[in-house]
């Protein structure tokens, strides 16, 4: 069953704390440590045979009390059997996508997924001999007319990287679930407060927690959740087996971060959206692709499948000369130009969209915005004034 607005907000709160005894802190200690010591061989031997599982206290590399705190209060907020932490996003993608692969396998990819995704299945998946077709996400549930005998799963994302396309998630899900396809999605933009993807038929979802969850740009975490257990031992166990693990202090900042998520997914909303349909407005601007906004492909699907829009968003200006959008870029004094995004900062980065199933024609500059939680004015007198450095066709 869903969780109530009501229901989130207290797991914000409440999971991933410490044990309930007299006297304890109010947050999880930053735990540091490899070898785990055992006073009898029965003992240890128990421990072994249940490395796996979450909450077993074998050694540092499977996970230590801090970690599985914040495992359980992850997957009571997506509606999870089990979430596995991984020490970045792109490890979330990598050692799910490793797992399900095997050899001879054919995997639908989103073409607007994140370039990090494309970059392994390109070269490293390819040399695994595992068939690679990029698709349309657009496309929805016709998707399954590219399904092979051999398809092992569908990797998409939403909304599209640096283009923000919002698919319809359920009709792709549907049509993988009647195919025995697994479904795995990036959830990174939304974060639990604005979307729960397993809620929506996603087998995998995968994020990185290094952006809002984290929510202050020093941490690098990932996150893998299955409704499934079945399916979430398989992938937990690779991950063990490839040796990835999270550090101590990311555990601690992605817990902290946790407790102000609802908080700063509202205002950056709020935020975005103010600063979004004020860029609409300009005459420099020739689309916004923002999800909450009706240019945005894909707009009815986020409407009905989301409760909010994170922060970050893309803008098509009408073109102008390479040399005028750097200036335009490096005049803005409150944003900073990143490749990441999801911290209290705002940032921008001009963007070229990779496609090859329908190749991005949209003729002029696109840029890539976060909202930050600055000052929205201070924001937009910063855009107001680097604008006119675009010497746009508009102004022809």
């Amino acid at each position: 069953m869903a969780k109530t607005d009501s229901e989130i907000k207290d797991s914000l709160v409440q999971t991933g704390r410490p044990d309930r005894v007299e006297g304890r802190q109010v947050n999880m200690p930053v735990e540091l440590g490899s070898t785990m010591v055992f006073d009898t061989l029965a003992a240890f031997e128990a421990a072994r045979a249940a490395r796996y599982r979450p909450g077993t206290l074998y050694y540092g590399r499977y996970g230590n009390a801090a970690c599985f705190k914040l495992e359980d209060a992850l997957a009571d907020l997506e509606a999870a059997s089990i979430v596995t932490l991984t020490s970045s996003g792109v490890a979330a993608i990598t050692l799910t996508l490793m797992e399900l692969m095997a050899p001879g396998t054919h995997l639908l990819v989103g073409d607007n997924v994140y370039g990090n995704t494309r970059a392994f299945c390109d070269s490293v998946l390819t040399k695994q001999n595992v068939a690679i077709e990029y698709f349309d996400p657009m496309i929805g549930g016709d998707v399954a007319a590219l399904f092979r005998s051999n398809t092992a799963a569908v990797m998409f994302e939403a909304p599209g990287s640096g283009t923000f396309e919002i698919c319809d998630t359920p009709a792709i899900t549907q049509v993988c679930k009647a195919h025995g396809v697994t479904s795995v999605f990036d959830g990174t933009w939304a974060t639990p407060i604005f979307c729960r993807p397993l809620e929506l038929g996603i087998d995998v979802l995968v994020y990185s927690a290094s952006k809002y969850v984290s929510g202050h740009s020093d941490c690098m975490l990932g996150v893998i959740a299955c409704s499934d257990a079945d399916l979430a031992m398989r992938i937990r166990k690779c991950v063990m087996a490839v040796g990835d693990k999270t550090g101590g202090q990311e555990v601690m900042l992605a817990l902290r971060g946790l407790r102000t998520l609802e908080l700063r997914m509202n205002a950056i909303e709020a935020a975005g959206r103010h600063v979004a349909g004020w860029l609409a407005q300009q005459p420099q601007v020739k689309r916004l692709l923002h999800p909450a906004f009706e240019s945005c492909p894909g707009h009815a699907f986020w409407k009905r499948d989301y409760r909010g829009a994170a922060g970050l968003f893309g803008v098509v200006f009408h073109p102008c000369a390479d040399d005028d959008l750097r200036a335009f870029v490096d005049a803005l004094h409150h944003f900073g130009i990143g490749v990441s995004w999801g911290g209290y900062e705002s940032l921008v980065l001009p963007v070229k969209p990779v496609r090859v199933a329908r190749h991005w024609d949209e003729p002029g500059a696109l840029v890539r915005f976060s909202i930050g939680l600055e000052d929205t004015q201070t924001l937009i007198d910063d855009l107001a004034a680097a604008l006119p450095l675009l010497k746009t066709g508009s102004e022809a």
